[in-house]
């Protein structure tokens, strides 16, 4: 992002041009001038001058440095267990920042194959809700923060980097990820909730936990089902077999789609949770089920067929789910909000997650509804 403000979209709107008319009168095209006014490209000195004499006002009328909010305290996502200093990384969501706990804290990360890079330390609380904060380097301006389950996330960070677009991912389940929009911790939640009411996919879920208005993108319809060892030899076919001798489970924790899928199926089957070894061993992840199956700390347990294909494994599929980015409506405007949908539409990227398995991306960048 650049480091200007800039009031461009509304004293053009006032003066009833478009970008095109705008671009034109200064002798520059639409993309550049576009740039200009989404914050990613700094005007020279002579643009800014013609763009002032343009629009019948002055230069610090169109720009202002963009100041940051105080990093004195930011806004803790969940409690600390300790009162020691605890990594953290530090983003800006709106006009605030919040503070996220790496380690001390009541959830942890699902998957953790390294330490995660930390900015900054967050000690003991100034109020309730916020923390105190040791700057440990200089903060970059992250655009984007994303939660949600959806483990091919990483590749549409990598593609939203290479345009300049820094995506922060935090890995929960699907309520957890309404919650924290909720909360106003992130910018986009991920979620696949089936409600067992309507048979609809999300959007009695996004009513029921958000207070305000978003915007819903379908990002894929994916295979949901049973992760089971090569081969399966536990001869594994669908959740009947989950109540047989011999046979331990793995499950995703409360609030998630996969344990809602699952607790469905079962109830279909007429099985009691009860009669599944290991229904409340939780794992936090798809990855985290595939990897437990893996390793043999269980024999099967539910989660995308991505996961199982990521970990050699084999995969009865239990059906498709709707999984949907959920974008409140004081953020779509937003340069990055509009990146990550340009991004969903482009077929490179769209063929970079079908290549994973088990993704339908038809749908991708389709706006459900706004609501």
């Amino acid at each position: 992002m650049g480091s200007l403000d800039t009031t461009l979209p509304e004293l053009r709107n006032a003066a009833g041009k478009s970008q095109g008319q705008l671009a034109n009168d200064i002798g520059i095209s639409r993309q550049a001038y576009s740039a200009i006014e989404h914050g990613t490209s700094t005007p020279s000195t002579e643009i800014a001058l013609r763009l002032a004499t343009a629009l019948n006002t002055t230069v610090e009328s169109l720009f202002r440095l963009r100041q940051p909010p105080s990093l004195e305290t930011a806004k803790l996502t969940e409690p600390l267990l300790t009162g020691d200093l605890v990594r953290a990384n530090i983003h800006r969501v709106g006009e605030r920042w919040v503070a996220r706990p790496l380690l001390g804290t009541p959830s942890g990360p699902a998957v953790t194959k390294s330490l995660p890079i930390a900015n900054a330390l967050v000690h003991a609380s100034t109020s309730a809700g916020e923390a105190a904060i040791d700057l440990m380097e200089q903060t970059r301006e992250v655009a984007l923060v994303a939660v949600g389950c959806d483990p091919s996330v990483a590749v549409v960070a990598a593609h939203l980097q290479s345009r300049g677009v820094e995506l922060s991912w935090h890995e929960m389940g699907s309520v957890a990820a309404l919650q924290e929009l909720a909360a106003g911790n992130a910018h986009v939640a991920g979620c696949h909730l089936l409600d067992r009411e309507t048979r609809e996919y999300n959007l009695p879920a996004i009513a029921r936990y958000l207070p305000f208005s978003t915007t819903v993108i379908t990002f894929a319809v994916w295979d949901q089902g049973l992760v089971v060892a090569p081969g399966n030899p536990k001869q594994i076919r669908g959740v009947e077999d989950l109540a047989r001798p011999g046979v331990l489970t793995v499950n995703r924790e409360m609030g998630s789609g996969s344990r809602t899928l699952l607790d469905d199926a079962l109830a279909g089957s007429g099985i009691d949770t009860e009669l599944v070894a290991g229904y409340n061993r939780e794992a936090q992840s798809h990855l985290s089920v595939a990897e437990a199956v893996s390793i043999g700390l269980a024999d099967t347990g539910i989660a995308v067929r991505a996961a199982a294909i990521a970990f050699g494994l084999d995969f009865v599929s239990l059906g498709q789910e709707r999984y949907d980015l959920v974008i409140p409506n004081h953020f779509v405007e937003e340069d990055a909000v509009g990146e990550l949908l340009l991004a969903l539409r482009r077929p490179g990227l769209q063929r970079q997650i079908e290549a994973l398995g088990g993704y339908d991306v038809a749908c991708m960048g389709n706006q459900v509804t706004a609501t």
